[in-house]
């Protein structure tokens, strides 16, 4: 299985997975996606849109929007609120520049960060997340707490499997996959929001972005004009994927629930401003 993640042809099965997501054939789109809710034991019934024949591809079916009142989002404005469905792959924090990714792995912050050093030095010592999003999962990214876009910086790279397998046998995974890395500016310093591409994954795609893809590392600034507001949508994923949430230092404390394999949802509470 590992040898495979090496020699597979990443993006020409991506590519061939997007074109056939992206088909918008009656008969086929309908079979992938009755197909998909029997493989999956998908819960139609939370989304908006409850009938497959309310979606006009399956990519549309896969980025469903679920119903709000089943993911409300934490009142308490100490509380930072969690940005997926899925689980937690690892929490904890950052040990100086260095982040756990499985038994025996760690990757260097820098590298994830695109070579950014200013941003590197802002996240030494600070918290970290890795949430898992699951085939099954909702696939839409929503604000932990309330920001201001200030910068992003998509890296392309490999697209190896995020699964647990292929997290806890492929050292730097994180650093070798393409990604879309967020910075916002918030009441609690500088918050990173990661999106890790994947295998079969489409594409990412952002609220301020339809589609994000580049040849070589692109770094764009923004002077603050996008505010996003805590719960409201900040992207998402065409498949299963990661996203790594990062907090500067001495800001954040993960609450004692959040634990390796938790399951979360969009909108509770998995940390507190650290007083």
């Amino acid at each position: 299985m590992k040898l495979l993640q090496y020699i597979a042809p990443h993006h020409l099965l991506t590519a061939f997975a997007g074109c056939m997501a992206n088909c918008r054939w009656t008969w086929l789109k309908n079979r992938l996606i009755h197909w998909f809710l029997k493989r999956y034991n998908v819960p139609l019934s939370d989304a908006v849109l409850e009938k497959v024949d309310d979606y006009p591809s399956f990519n549309s079916f896969f980025t469903r929007h679920l119903k709000p009142e089943l993911r409300p989002i934490t009142k308490n404005p100490n509380e930072i609120a969690c940005p997926i469905d899925g689980f937690v792959s690892q929490v904890g924090i950052i040990q100086k520049n260095l982040l756990f990714q499985a038994k025996g792995f760690y990757y260097n912050l820098l590298t994830l960060l695109g070579n950014d050093e200013k941003n590197t030095h802002d996240f030494y010592d600070g918290n970290f997340a890795t949430f898992y999003l699951s085939p099954r999962d909702y696939h839409r990214v929503h604000m932990p707490l309330d920001g201001k876009l200030i910068q992003t910086t998509y890296v392309p790279g490999k697209l190896f499997s995020v699964s647990q397998k292929t997290t806890a046998s492929i050292p730097n995974l994180f650093t070798r996959n393409e990604r879309l890395i967020s910075i916002f500016n918030t009441e609690l310093g500088k918050m990173a929001v990661i999106f890790v591409g994947a295998m079969l994954v489409g594409n990412i795609a952002t609220v301020w972005n339809e589609q994000v893809a580049s040849k070589k590392i692109h770094t764009q600034l923004f002077s603050g004009e996008i505010s996003i507001a805590r719960g409201a949508e900040v992207g998402h994923f065409k498949m299963g994927s990661t996203i790594i949430l990062l907090f500067e230092k001495n800001k954040i404390n993960w609450l004692e629930m959040l634990q390796e394999n938790s399951v979360v949802r969009v909108g509770e509470a998995i940390a507190n401003e650290k007083g």
